[in-house]
């Protein structure tokens, strides 16, 4: 019987888990990596796992962005009832862009808040600290803190300290796999009691980052170095007992031409040319502090208009244009899409999976781009793998799932050991 009783989450209940239980979330990690890895020979435990376990294709949120999705994931809902529809938007109040990574903007309560005001041991980490303050708000005791800043974790902030002395490894580079792969080991490290003073949570979060997704393709040598290291991961969390559970939060495309060029439409230009300058402002919610990779370039944009009688001309004006999937009216969008009205222009753009969508050339810094751009943020990037080592006790009314009934799933559906 469980020690802790269950928790009811923005309508969903959820029960508090029999055994160790580790929910990842692979950034960026669309079907085709872990296909690839195990078809040649990277993944050896996943591929040995999965056949007692459970395997199935989800859906992550549109955007496909790290932000809405992780947030999804943690909420057990989409964006419009956690408020984070991407990196950046306007606000209303201001009129000016703001980033959305403080915990103010989140409107619905996390599950590991939950599980933590009754007592249960949880703990969060992830690769990039832009998401450690929005994951971990509303936690009463418990660990959250970043691969990204484990040099400066503090017993108040992040229940941890002295990181790096315990890891027995120097802090990663945010722009490197070692920030997913320390973000692993300190997974596993922490499941197996290797913390001083901290006993092994019950519940588990890793989320990692897609700096190796953005520029190397499923089946490369560099991509299976990192699900070679997931693997190892996940073979350790099961020899310690636990139950895991593996999605992402979006996957990644290339989009680039034959010759290696970024194949993108600059909807900023676009829009001034044929409405005037001041009319229509592109916000690209991809955008963040860590845009080498990417040059703050995705199949997703999010268009404030002035005049909002001008809004029909622009969905037709766009869905013309070669490479766009996806344009709608606000209604339509938060219809489709389930996003906060609030936090969307009047038009959203989605290009196809080959194509990025900018604001104006002169914007993107695109010099650091050593690779043909990958990227994502689309419908093209939105399925994404789920895979426990669990199999599920019968099938829920909710499928084909997203990756938000992750933790549904792994504290109400699969199977156990004990």
């Amino acid at each position: 019987m469980n020690k802790f009783p269950s928790v009811t989450v923005n309508g969903r209940v959820y029960q508090s888990p029999r055994q160790a239980t580790v929910v990842i979330c692979m950034d960026g990690s669309g079907p085709a990596y872990t296909e690839a890895a195990m078809a040649q020979g990277a993944m050896p435990y996943l591929r040995e796992a999965l056949p007692q376990g459970f395997q199935t294709l989800a859906d992550c949120v549109i955007p496909s962005f790290t932000n809405p999705n992780n947030l999804s994931i943690m909420t057990g809902r989409p964006p419009e009832v956690h408020g984070i529809s991407g990196n950046y938007f306007i606000d209303p109040q201001s009129g000016e862009a703001v980033m959305m990574n403080d915990p103010a903007y989140l409107r619905a309560e996390t599950i590991f808040a939950a599980f933590s005001r009754i007592g249960l041991p949880v703990a969060i980490i992830t690769a990039k600290d832009k998401l450690r303050r929005l994951l971990g708000h509303g936690m009463e005791g418990g660990l959250c803190f970043s691969a990204e800043k484990a040099d400066q974790a503090t017993l108040a902030e992040n229940g941890i300290t002295k990181l790096l002395e315990i890891m027995g490894e120097p802090l990663p580079s945010v722009y490197s796999a070692d920030l997913t792969t320390f973000t692993l080991r300190a997974g596993v490290k922490l499941l197996s009691g290797k913390f001083p003073g901290v006993p092994p949570p019950q519940l588990l979060y890793l989320s990692t980052t897609d700096y190796i997704q953005h520029k190397f393709a499923p089946g490369t040598a560099e991509a299976n170095a990192l699900y070679r290291d997931l693997d190892d991961a996940l073979r350790a969390f099961d020899r310690l007992g636990a139950c895991w559970v593996l999605t992402a939060d979006h996957g990644m495309s290339a989009k680039s031409r034959d010759d290696g060029t970024p194949r993108v439409l600059y909807v900023q230009s676009l829009l001034d040319d044929v409405i005037g300058q001041g009319n229509a402002r592109v916000i690209l919610p991809i955008t963040d502090p860590y845009v080498v990779h990417h040059g703050a370039l995705g199949s997703y944009a999010s268009i404030y208009v002035r005049d909002p009688d001008q809004a029909r001309n622009i969905v037709s004006l766009l869905r013309e244009l070669p490479g766009m999937e996806w344009v709608g009216l606000k209604a339509e969008a938060c219809r489709a899409f389930h996003l906060p009205a609030d936090r969307i222009g009047e038009v959203i753009a989605i290009s196809d999976s080959g194509t990025a969508l900018g604001t104006r050339r002169e914007d993107h810094d695109l010099s650091c781009l050593t690779v043909p751009l990958r990227s994502h943020g689309g419908l093209g990037e939105r399925e994404i793998p789920l895979f426990s080592n669990r199999g599920l006790r019968g099938t829920p009314d909710f499928f084909p799932p997203m990756n938000y009934d992750a933790f549904f799933l792994a504290l109400n559906l699969l199977r156990t050991n004990i």
